[in-house]
């Protein structure tokens, strides 16, 4: 250069921190499918850890059909394949750092796809899953087996949730927080008294809760700090579908709250006017979510679990 011209810097020539602090501001896709392919010294920042605490796939979900044989969801091959991709450089990039990870509620992951996650995310403490129907009993256990940092699940609606809970008691030992998508009866609560004592987070907004059930958390979890029933339904009974409207309790009676006075945090909502609460009494207890606007279901006012 001549000489009194100014210094001109190439992008690629920036520090290191420098682009870490400006690839934070860019999502999963940006990086994995643009930013990390530039060139070599953007692919070296791209791997900092600081990137890969969390990783969001919220924004990612599988082009399905329902069908009648199991798994009951037929993915397309398109959908499939570019999940695998994401997952494959997404997972190279990050070098077994992420921490946080969050699927979208319709995604349907398969077995490869959900073993290779947990291959490569070995010290995963905060887990949002997928949808269930692709991924065999065995093969979610492996993984659970893999993740004995697991701090934190979020659960869609399961049919048989017993061996999931038995698994996540045997395996990790520091697990203390809980949010289930989906009804809650009796059979469920007594799993979760009977194999995780020592949580202390639990959430079941925008469900079906039986009151049994309910009673059974509040006298049998001595552990429990935080128990969010906001925007569900509480059900006199046993769980039927449709939700028999006479038999919802309009809010928590005396002997509920005298027995959550002991929590630090006992959240409900009773207002008529809410919004959230007139969707679950719509969807009859069982949520909808792809009705209603985009991050609404990773919401929650125990502020632990909201994404």
């Amino acid at each position: 250069m001549k000489e009194g011209a100014s210094t001109v810097r190439r992008w690629k020539d920036l520090d290191t921190d420098l682009l870490v602090k400006i690839f934070l501001c860019f999502d999963v896709l940006q990086l994995t499918l643009g930013i990390a392919h530039v060139c070599n010294s953007w692919h070296s920042a791209c791997c900092d850890p600081l990137l890969w605490k969390t990783l969001d796939l919220s924004m990612l979900r599988s082009n399905f059909i329902k069908i009648l044989l199991e798994s009951y969801v037929y993915v397309d091959e398109f959908s499939d394949k570019a999940l695998t991709c994401l997952l494959k450089i997404s997972l190279s990039l990050s070098r077994g750092q992420i921490r946080t990870l969050i699927f979208h509620f319709n995604l349907y992951a398969g077995d490869e796809q959900f073993t290779y996650i947990a291959e490569r995310c070995p010290h995963l403490r905060h887990l949002v899953m997928p949808a269930w129907n692709r991924i065999k009993k065995d093969v979610i256990c492996k993984a659970i087996r893999t993740w004995r940092s697991l701090k934190s699940l979020t659960m869609p609606s399961i049919v048989n949730p017993p061996y999931l809970i038995k698994e996540i008691a045997v395996n990790c030992k520091n697990f203390n927080e809980l949010k289930i998508m989906g009804p809650f009866d009796v059979l469920f609560a007594s799993m979760i008294v009977r194999f995780l004592p020592n949580l202390k987070v639990l959430s079941l907004r925008c469900s079906s809760i039986v009151k049994d059930a309910l009673l059974l958390i509040l006298d049998d979890l001595p552990n429990l700090k935080v128990l969010n029933i906001s925007h569900s339904l509480l059900i006199e009974g046993p769980l039927l579908s449709p939700v028999m409207l006479e038999k919802i309790i309009k809010k928590p009676d005396k002997i509920i709250l005298e027995k959550a006075a002991r929590l630090r945090e006992f959240l409900t909502c009773i207002e008529h006017s809410c919004i959230m609460c007139q969707c679950t009494r719509s969807d009859e207890g069982f949520m909808r979510w792809y009705k209603y606007e985009e991050g609404l279901s990773k919401m929650d006012e125990a502020r632990s679990l909201a994404l």
